[in-house]
């Protein structure tokens, strides 16, 4: 059985995007074994993938803000042991950064594999892989971490799209219910924010057109701001602050959603749950909505409007547009 140690620390999206490569390495290398590290507040997304056997927590975000209180606790060391305890047969370095090179990748035990000087985004850490290898940049970044794993295990890569494998995870733990779309209105740059009148107006159509609304947060700034756009429609729902488990599981079960650009709307992606996808200062093509029945809008490509919204970038992106988007994922509810 081949065992091999995965490391891609963060973040939520990154991490995602890393799914698919594990299930092609599964269906070219029969019995092959994932362990995972991770930065501690993601540990249960590598949980989900069935090839994944063991995650490793590390809090390198957490330990360089005070190195001394880490070494002095014995948390760098337990770290250490736990990381050091098997023999891998390769470990692949996904994450392509000087940090992860030397704080993760050197440490363990097996032959390394990273991107070469070329590909990863920070050239020195290629100087600590055993073994470096090129993939170009300009393609989206699961294809880019597919193609890693392909040439450091030695398959030749399908043609196919990715398959991130985890929506069987949650299709078990999901409740038959009415239909009902997911609106996942938060993310953390303002400028990535589609306008509060344009959720409100987009809340006001599907509520009219039978739908159920629900909408998810994670802080106090996002709850209070799901409450007020949940004034729009009685249909629409404030969800209780959820660990990110039940946060999938409520995609799986949706009829489809619609997303600002988020780790959320990757997740959504992953579990193959319909998705238009708002884009307003970011560009989609390296790293949008991958997977089955994604769409990503963006602002830049609509015509232009005299909507006086904030952020005035998503000012041409209007509900109507992103209605239509919507509605040609879905089907009335009964």
């Amino acid at each position: 059985m081949k065992k091999v140690l995965v490391v891609k620390t963060s973040s939520m999206g990154d991490i995602i995007h890393t799914l698919p490569a594990l299930t092609d390495a599964a269906r070219a290398i029969p019995g092959v074994q994932f362990d995972w590290v991770v930065e501690e507040n993601f540990t249960e997304v590598p949980s989900w993938h069935p090839s994944v056997n063991r995650v490793i927590p590390v809090a390198i975000r957490r330990w360089r803000k005070n190195i001394w209180s880490t070494l002095k606790s014995g948390e760098w060391s337990e770290y250490k042991q736990l990381l050091q305890t098997e023999q891998y047969d390769a470990i692949i370095d996904a994450q392509g950064l000087l940090k992860s090179a030397v704080l993760v990748t050197r440490l363990a035990n097996g032959p390394s594999f990273g991107l070469d000087k070329d590909s990863a985004k920070e050239p020195l850490a290629a100087r600590f892989y055993d073994t470096s290898v090129s993939v170009p940049k300009q393609q989206h970044a699961v294809e880019r971490v597919r193609q890693l794993f392909a040439q450091a295990l030695g398959y030749n890569l399908s043609d196919e799209r990715g398959d991130f494998n985890i929506r069987q995870h949650f299709l078990k733990q999901t409740h038959h219910e009415e239909p009902y779309l997911v609106f996942q209105h938060s993310t953390t740059r303002f400028d990535k924010h589609w306008p509060e009148t344009y959720w409100q107006a987009l809340i006001k159509l599907a509520g009219d057109a039978g739908w159920k609304i629900k909408l998810p947060w994670g802080s106090e700034p996002e709850q209070q701001r799901a409450q007020r756009l949940a004034e729009a429609h009685e249909s629409a729902e404030v969800l209780p602050r959820l660990p990110l488990a039940e946060i999938a599981t409520i995609l799986t079960g949706a009829s489809a959603c619609v997303s600002v650009d988020t780790g959320l709307s990757h997740l959504a992606a992953a579990l193959d749950t319909p998705n238009v996808i708002l884009f307003g200062p970011t560009d989609p093509g390296l790293v949008g909505g991958y997977g089955k029945d994604q769409s990503c809008l963006q602002a830049s490509e609509c015509p232009p409007t005299q909507n006086n919204v904030e952020p005035a970038i998503f000012a041409p992106l209007t509900p109507e547009i992103v209605w239509d988007a919507l509605s040609s994922k879905i089907s009335l509810p009964s």
